[in-house]
């Protein structure tokens, strides 16, 4: 005798949202334990970014090459042919020298927190009345002394800014999403 056993549309949900939390937890400690390793080896994660960012660059090349190849002449093949040939050439001097790499993205973090700390302070001030508009200016307070903190020490600042940088973020990252897992998770325990 064979006997089949339905599982209701709750019981089905339960088993997902027990899975994706499991998995949640998982990545969260993989993220927090990458994001230490960065801290304590900023200039190997930091040399990692930038080869990876050569190799994106690269891809990115020949892409642009091919959809001028497809384009059968006109501006769009010279365009694609020139700036996939610009691309191809900036990640292969990357890949060539990681460290000058590095310190140019270096810069390129330094200009981006600049602009966001500056967005900061101008989206608090347009927000002032409504409540929770002052941890923009902190924030960009913050942001903005990252980014001196960073162009004042360029290039030096070359060897520890990304790998830190990336580092807090993701170790961050991966501590927010353990704490919802956990939450999910407890939830889950409540309901059951």
């Amino acid at each position: 005798m064979i006997t089949t056993t339905k599982k209701t549309e709750a019981e089905i949900t339960d088993e997902v949202l027990s899975r994706v939390a499991g998995w949640s937890v998982g990545l969260s400690v993989v993220m927090m334990i990458a994001g230490i390793l960065a801290i304590i080896a900023p200039l190997v994660f930091g040399s990692a970014v930038a080869i990876l960012v050569g190799w994106l660059l690269i891809f990115c090349g020949c892409a642009h090459v091919a959809y001028g190849w497809h384009s059968h002449g006109g501006e769009g093949f010279v365009w694609g042919i020139l700036l996939g040939t610009i691309y191809t050439f900036a990640g292969a001097y990357i890949l060539l020298n990681p460290l000058a790499g590095l310190s140019s993205l270096t810069l390129v973090l330094a200009v981006y927190l600049l602009f966001e700390a500056i967005l900061d302070f101008v989206l608090s001030f347009w927000l002032r009345p409504a409540l929770g508009s002052d941890w923009l200016r902190v924030h960009g307070a913050v942001t903005l002394i990252l980014a001196f903190m960073i162009w004042w020490a360029w290039p030096e600042s070359s060897w520890w800014a990304i790998g830190t940088v990336v580092g807090f973020s993701m170790l961050f990252s991966g501590f927010t999403r353990l704490m919802i897992s956990l939450t999910v998770r407890r939830m889950e325990r409540a309901l059951s």
